[in-house]
């Protein structure tokens, strides 16, 4: 099975090389890289550019004119995707491309549509970083578990993978952090099958480039009531 590994990149010219070169180095035998710069002022886009000219069959890159958030980025992304899966991947280096196969093991198992990385099962490496973070976290998945009446440990995750018909049916509304809750109410819908697998997690402090911030938080919960109530 061929995996997409979808990239939002944001402003990100320290970490971009360094992640595209880690997921090529990621145990698939089958891989394309999309990556969507969202209007990145730092030097990405020129980095990128350079890239994009390298002439690697493996890599399509997709630009924004202007910065839309990245619920913008993985929508024009999941839309580029030509593989079987599909699985989000940041480009802060936060989580590691060698766990690709243990997230999207489910998938190809047979067993699941929709596969969650829980940064809070399994025992792997976690670093420590923000108490009220993990608040907020664990706040935000109780609330999204009470409406969609799943059982996940970690809605905001970045690694989630998707067989590609499933998210290609899924219409993302959200632009920025919103598409976390957007996307798990909308698969809670669809009656899919819904696996968790624990992930290491290798968190950046806002010194190190970390963008969500508060305001995102308190999206998210707009996020959960909206697209939980509102008609299928």
């Amino acid at each position: 099975m061929k995996l997409s590994v979808i990239v939002p990149c944001y402003n990100e010219v320290e970490t971009i090389e360094t992640l595209i070169a880690a997921v090529r180095k990621a145990p698939i035998n089958e891989l394309e890289l999309v990556v969507v710069d969202d209007g990145s002022t730092d030097g990405s886009r020129d980095l990128l550019r350079i890239l994009d000219q390298s002439n690697h069959s493996d890599l399509r890159i997709i630009f924004h004119d202007r910065n839309q958030g990245k619920g913008a980025a993985l929508r024009t992304g999941f839309l580029a995707a030509t593989g079987d899966i599909c699985i989000v991947q940041d480009a802060d280096l936060e989580y590691d491309p060698q766990e690709f196969p243990i997230v999207i093991g489910p998938i190809l198992e047979g067993k699941a549509d929709v596969v969650f990385g829980s940064r809070f099962q399994g025992g792997r490496p976690h670093r420590v970083v923000y108490f009220w973070h993990r608040m907020g976290n664990a706040f935000l998945t109780l609330l999204s578990n009470m409406f969609t009446d799943l059982n996940l440990s970690d809605m905001e995750t970045c690694y989630k993978a998707f067989r590609r018909e499933v998210i290609q049916k899924i219409q993302i509304r959200e632009n920025r952090f919103g598409f976390e809750p957007e996307v798990t109410a909308k698969v809670a819908k669809m009656n899919l099958r819904i696996y968790e697998v624990g992930i290491s997690y290798y968190g950046r402090t806002y010194g190190e480039g970390k963008k969500i911030g508060w305001r995102d938080g308190f999206r998210a919960i707009y996020c959960i009531l909206k697209y939980n109530l509102m008609p299928r």
